[in-house]
């Protein structure tokens, strides 16, 4: 079974405060601050019918929570149902017990200006950023919160009306749709009455989205030598030691057939001038060629005088689709994260290739 991870409640203050770069990405906090419940309440729109009460609590306990459930009751969600668990988080499930969310919700303290409900999103639109429309709402409605702004990113998820966003430094967060209510935790999935992890299929499709919308001109490739059989995202910084360790695999790599795409991001202090100098190189095999001598060496190569533009920060931007928690972050093609040692030899088996 999926364990659900008890998570801060520290997101509201994230998002209205301004942050900078860390030398390095840390693991998130694991300490549990509760909001209290008393800011909640049950929805006008009434309470759960016993079938639904009943059907809920007995798919839950075959899938394993084992704690009391002690209420079911309307969730501030949209197309959800909050179910109160004794001395734990809330869950918030939806009515065919598919997609679940662990978390207290937190009430965003901005002045709602948009009332209107959206026009909420299908099965074809998940993973896919929110309409222009549905993102003025939201951001209209999240006033208050100073991390916001036309650059933070919002998809569809698999439950209508629930929205998933991103801070600028890629802290992913979920949202009701009129932007009333957020909290840090993310979908999971029960299947055959069983907690099978995230939502993978929406992780996939979110990935792929933000790939397509990555301006590949300033994307540093390393194109396969023999013939291609993977395509590979590599969001990497050049004070990463563990960057400049799957750097020093990328010839490798390419003759294996795979290409390796590289994202910009930088999260050390020092980076993101230093890889804007690499980037503001004449062309891509010059920038190869900084980059590699950065990676395999140390050294960095500074930007043509000429070089007023900002190569880095848009893609980077773009990027933060990805909620990357550290460098290395290795992606295929098709949007799934590799989430083990790129020096073990499943990574090879990851890409499909021997």
């Amino acid at each position: 079974m999926k364990q659900f991870l008890l998570k801060s409640a520290g997101l509201m203050s994230a998002i209205l405060l301004a942050t900078t770069a860390c030398a390095e990405p840390s693991a998130p906090d694991a300490t549990n601050n509760k909001i209290s419940s008393s800011a909640q309440t049950t929805p006008a729109a009434g309470t759960v019918s016993q079938t639904v009460d009943k059907r809920l609590r007995q798919l839950l306990t075959q899938a394993g929570i084992k704690t009391q459930i002690t209420s079911i009751e309307p969730s501030k969600l949209p197309n959800m149902y909050q179910v109160n668990l004794a001395g734990q988080l809330p869950l918030h499930i939806t009515e065919d017990g598919r997609y679940v969310i662990q978390g207290e919700l937190q009430k965003n303290p901005s002045k709602r200006v948009v009332t209107k409900t959206s026009v909420r999103s299908n099965r074809d639109q998940i993973g896919k950023p929110v309409s222009a429309a549905v993102k003025s709402s939201l951001l209209a409605n999240m006033s208050a919160l100073k991390n916001m702004s036309a650059k933070t990113p919002f998809f569809y998820t698999a439950v209508p009306g629930v929205i998933w966003g991103a801070t600028l430094e890629g802290v992913p967060f979920l949202l009701s749709d009129d932007a009333q209510y957020i909290t840090d935790s993310e979908i999971s999935v029960i299947e055959n009455g069983q907690f099978i992890g995230l939502d993978e299929t929406f992780e996939k499709r979110k990935n792929q989205s933000v790939f397509a919308a990555l301006d590949e001109s300033q994307l540093i490739t390393y194109p396969a030598i023999s013939a291609e059989k993977a395509i590979i995202y590599v969001a990497t910084d050049v004070n990463c030691p563990y960057c400049r360790k799957l750097h020093q695999q990328f010839p490798m790599l390419n003759t294996k057939g795979v290409t390796v795409k590289t994202i910009a991001y930088p999260i050390y202090e020092q980076s993101p001038a230093q890889m804007r100098g690499i980037w503001c190189q004449a062309d891509e095999d010059s920038r190869r060629k900084a980059l590699n001598k950065a990676m395999l060496s140390g050294k960095m190569t500074p930007a043509a005088a000429s070089c007023n533009v900002d190569y880095v920060t848009p893609n980077r931007e773009k990027a933060a689709g990805l909620a990357v928690i550290a460098t290395p972050a290795i992606y295929r093609e098709d949007g799934v994260l590799y989430q083990a040692s790129f020096e073990s030899p499943e990574f090879l088996e990851f890409l499909g290739i021997k």
